[in-house]
């Protein structure tokens, strides 16, 4: 029987992602990286374990609406000497607003002595009951089984695993998941036993699951994919426990641009391949990897000397695919061109035309994004900010309002009951844009620290003039700080904060600021948002007008 070259993309970012080190998502995290990982085209989307802690079931109680994906939960197969009808934990599983579940359960003769300490055909009990009562309860072709310690388990008693496997297919689940969950398995040890056990279970449908403890959890999944696995596990980045789990942002390139399979990916979407890997780094709060294939800064970076001069040539000299197929860019150093190119895509989809400016702005706005990026700025991920850059940079550059001064007070006290109070106080002196127009002076106070005070003392002052912005919400708030050189201390490093926000329609964009004090940092990423809300606005009505 030929063998379809569909692959089936499975991202579990949200949850097995969510087990690395430092990996810490907010509910509005995983709502804007599972709205991303749906446009790009992910077909299974594990959002997470519905009560293993409160994101994640709020997650499940109101969930994002998806166009492409379907949302997957993860939890346990029953417990031992258990009904799955009556266990309460695989209930709030199952019945959640997800589509789909994925079960976890061991297969491997060695855990289920040591560690569950059950009888072996206890074990398989479990698993095909539970897997039956996904079906009973969310339908046919909704089961995933999550194979844990399959590859060392298969090493170790072939027919245990095996019986694991059978389990669960015959209690319905749609794909049984072969994990390689230590991390130890050797890629030609992942495509024979894969051979095999598809050769054993020629109905049954396969998906793969590799952690990268040997750095070769891509490599596994290859394997698994040449071997007949039809369906690919990981994550973003490869974040996950321990050293990380398959990283879809190579294994997706990989098995459409060298492989010629099949996803439901559309090849366009590849050119956002960089911004998804992007978007989860800011979510964290991580510094992208430079050497990250396909979408690291340095991935089709070339120095001068052989590489820079045969590249200059022909491109390919160098380089295994042209960078834009992914969203990356080429860097020359010896080029005084490099960059442009990206300026260009990002200027035409803020709606600011870059073929409305000479090639002499165009210089003139790259010299100032590279000036701001080694002051610290990152406009990756902050194209509002980005936007008003290169409107300061012409002279279509709309003047709103003008913020004349301003100053913030902490004030630490103790109240009449013998608590004690801490309060910030920001006061903001502001003029519109008629610079002939009366300064206007606003004062709030806040207990959730100065940044807050300082937000509401500039929204208090503005919504006077420009009563939308009422309806502008700040989202999220995060503070990187950027180490000092060698020859500063250490208290003298450089702040960044980006700040998201969202308006009245859904749409979201992120402003960021840079400064020695955070404060001011903070500030400029504040007037950056209320800034770029009425330019927009200044668009659309410009457009509106246009079209009468």
């Amino acid at each position: 029987m030929l063998m379809s070259n569909h692959i089936t993309i499975f991202d579990t970012t949200l949850r097995d992602g969510a087990q690395g080190s430092g990996v810490n998502f907010s509910l509005t995290d995983k709502h804007v990286i599972a709205l991303a990982l749906d446009a790009f085209g992910i077909d299974f989307i594990e959002g997470g374990w519905p009560g293993a802690n409160p994101a994640d079931s709020e997650f499940f109680e109101n969930p994002p609406q998806f166009k492409n994906a379907k949302l997957v939960a993860f939890g346990m197969t029953c417990r031992a000497n258990k009904s799955a009808a009556n266990d309460p934990s695989l209930a709030q599983v199952i019945n959640g607003k997800n589509d789909s579940v994925c079960l976890v359960g061991k297969s491997s003769k060695f855990q289920v002595d040591e560690i569950l300490k059950i009888p072996h055909q206890e074990n398989l009990r479990i698993i095909q009951q539970s897997c039956q009562e996904v079906v009973k309860r969310k339908g046919k072709n909704k089961a995933f089984f999550d194979a844990e310690h399959f590859f060392d388990g298969y090493k170790l008693d072939k027919k245990y695993t095996l019986e694991c496997l059978q389990a669960a297919h015959s209690g319905g689940a749609t794909w049984l998941v072969m994990c390689d969950t230590n991390g130890g398995t050797m890629p030609d040890e992942v495509e024979k036993i894969t051979r095999e056990v598809i050769a054993k279970m020629p109905d049954a449908k396969f998906a793969i699951h590799a952690h990268n403890d040997t750095e070769n959890a891509v490599a596994n999944s290859m394997a698994a994919v040449r071997a007949g696995v039809r369906q690919v596990q990981g994550t973003i980045n490869g974040i996950g426990e321990r050293c990380g789990n398959a990283n879809l942002i190579t294994i997706i390139p990989n098995l459409m641009l060298k492989m010629n399979m099949k996803t439901s990916i559309d090849i366009k979407n590849l050119e956002r391949l960089l911004e998804l890997s992007r978007l989860v780094d800011s979510r964290l709060n991580q510094i992208p990897r430079a050497n990250a294939p396909y979408v690291g800064k340095a991935a089709f970076a070339h120095k001068g000397g052989l590489h820079g001069a045969a590249t200059a040539k022909n491109t390919s000299a160098y380089e295994h695919i042209t960078p834009e197929i992914v969203g990356n860019r080429r860097k020359i150093v010896v080029s005084d061109q490099a960059g442009k190119a990206n300026l260009n895509a990002q200027l035409n989809e803020l709606n600011l035309h870059s073929g409305n400016y000479s090639d002499e702005t165009l210089d003139k706005i790259l010299a100032q994004v590279k000036k701001h990026e080694a002051q610290g700025y990152s406009y990756e991920d902050a194209a509002a900010s980005l936007a008003l850059l290169v409107l300061k940079e012409t002279e279509n550059n709309p003047q709103f309002y003008k913020i004349k001064r301003f100053r913030v007070l902490d004030e630490k006290r103790w109240n009449a009951i013998g608590n004690e109070v801490i309060e910030s106080e920001a006061i903001v002196a502001l003029v519109d844009k008629n610079e002939n127009s009366s300064e206007k002076l606003t004062v709030a106070t806040s207990s959730q620290g100065p940044v807050n005070a300082l937000d509401q003392a500039l929204r208090k002052g503005l919504i006077e003039i420009y009563p939308s912005l009422k309806s502008l919400r700040l989202v999220d708030y995060k503070v990187r700080i950027i180490p000092p050189d060698k020859k500063s201390s250490g208290t003298e490093a450089t702040t960044r904060v980006a700040i998201d926000f969202m308006d009245k329609d859904g749409v979201s964009w992120t402003t960021v600021g840079v400064s020695a004090n955070i404060i001011v940092a903070s500030l400029q990423a504040l007037d950056d948002a209320y800034r770029y809300m009425l330019f927009r606005e200044k668009q659309k009505n410009e457009s509106a007008t246009k079209a009468l």
